[in-house]
């Protein structure tokens, strides 16, 4: 990976580095397109090829068939087009969690502005205090969950791995309790942050909306991401925009045809793709691969982070978000310093340590993937040392 041989590398939750084979895939690809003509019948099948093998290869990670697999250009639209097919009646409620990314949130609250609809607000934020185990919190999120939902609830949104606090939810949990639901609420789930680092097979083959990115912890290149759609919302959905990749035929859009579009989710593509980007996230998943399963991987992550957790918690004046060993790679923290937080982030970058500022809540957020080791850990820690030491 060149973006990590002159730096220490914390901030895969915003976006990970590509690697040096996919970098190559993405200009060989961009070189097979131009032998063959950007726009000649020869290069058809070969765009094709990219496509639906890039199809089935998340199809399998997610756990669907590929049916139920469009592309997009990243997780925003990856829930925003599926949700704004979906029908809505004036009075409807959605139910958004207090750890959503300021994307969906605000498409909801357009959403709800235009259709009259209502938000409510479900707290998981604070589900990291006092709790001393997965299970534990799992059983307070779905109480919580209980006491949230309104019989007039359609929508409920909710992030697989909390950007934020770093908390895995319990989705295959949450849907079962939605199916059960009077109103049978739609489930959109924002996999921006569990796409390349967690096992999602059962959580993205249980929500109805779940979108995710190329471009975090799968290491892949930004600008492409893709969603998995449950049979029910592609039932129940309409395209939102509209181009011809979202049509079953560009030749009979004349005719009367009263339902032109794709019945799988294609419907929700569309249209001109950067192509060379397929080959790109193709190999940098292939290369994840070999470094073992996806729960070995994360087994290596939680092993990380739960060391950097620990050395924070030494630190006179950090305060780690979680009270105990992270489930995932991304770490939260607050740190009282004579600086603000914004100035930490900038003092880190000028030694070549790179983390990130969270504005809601204002926390810092470091982040280990498979790729971190532990002198990199040692060098933050120290760097945080000092910074305390300076009040």
């Amino acid at each position: 990976m060149p973006a990590l041989a002159n730096k220490s590398y914390f901030n895969y939750g915003g976006q990970g580095p590509l690697p040096q084979p996919s970098l190559e895939a993405i200009i060989t690809s961009w070189q097979k397109i131009q032998e063959l003509g950007p726009f000649t019948n020869k290069v058809w099948p070969y765009v094709n090829d990219e496509i639906e093998a890039t199809r089935n290869m998340l199809a399998e990670i997610c756990g669907v068939s590929k049916r139920r697999i469009g592309f997009t250009e990243n997780v925003t639209s990856g829930c925003v087009l599926p949700l704004w097919g979906l029908t809505f009646s004036e009075g409807d409620r959605i139910l958004i969690s207090d750890c959503e990314h300021p994307g969906i949130v605000s498409a909801c609250k357009e959403l709800a502005r235009r259709k009259s609809l209502y938000i409510d607000i479900f707290p998981v934020q604070h589900l990291h205090q006092g709790v001393n185990n997965s299970h534990e919190l799992n059983d307070q999120l779905l109480k919580g969950l209980d006491f949230a939902l309104n019989p007039k609830t359609r929508l409920v949104v909710l992030s697989h791995l909390l950007w934020n606090t770093g908390v895995i939810t319990p989705i295959p949990s949450v849907a079962e309790k939605l199916n059960k639901h009077t109103n049978k609420p739609f489930l959109l789930v924002d996999a921006a942050q569990s796409f390349g680092q967690l096992p999602i097979a059962e959580a993205a083959s249980l929500a109805d909306i779940y979108a995710f990115t190329g471009h975090k912890w799968a290491c892949g290149p930004e600008g492409l991401g893709a969603v998995a759609i449950s049979p029910r919302v592609l039932g129940a959905s309409n395209p939102t925009l509209i181009g011809w990749r979202s049509l079953k035929s560009e030749g009979s859009i004349y005719e009367n045809n009263p339902n032109p579009f794709h019945e799988d989710a294609r419907r929700f593509e569309v249209a001109t793709s950067c192509i060379p980007l397929f080959a790109g996230l193709r190999s940098s998943l292939k290369l994840m691969e070999k470094e073992g399963t996806v729960t070995q991987r994360l087994h290596q992550i939680q092993r990380m982070s739960k060391a950097l957790w620990s050395q924070l918690k030494g630190i006179n004046g950090v305060n780690p978000i979680l009270e105990g060993p992270p489930a995932s790679g991304l770490i939260s923290f607050s740190v009282a310093s004579k600086y603000s937080s914004k100035e930490i982030v900038k003092i880190l970058g000028r030694q070549n340590l790179w983390i990130r500022l969270l504005e809601d809540p204002t926390w810092l957020r470091a982040c280990v993937h498979i790729t971190s080791n532990t002198d990199e850990i040692n060098k933050l820690v120290k760097s945080l040392n000092d910074l305390t030491k300076e009040i």
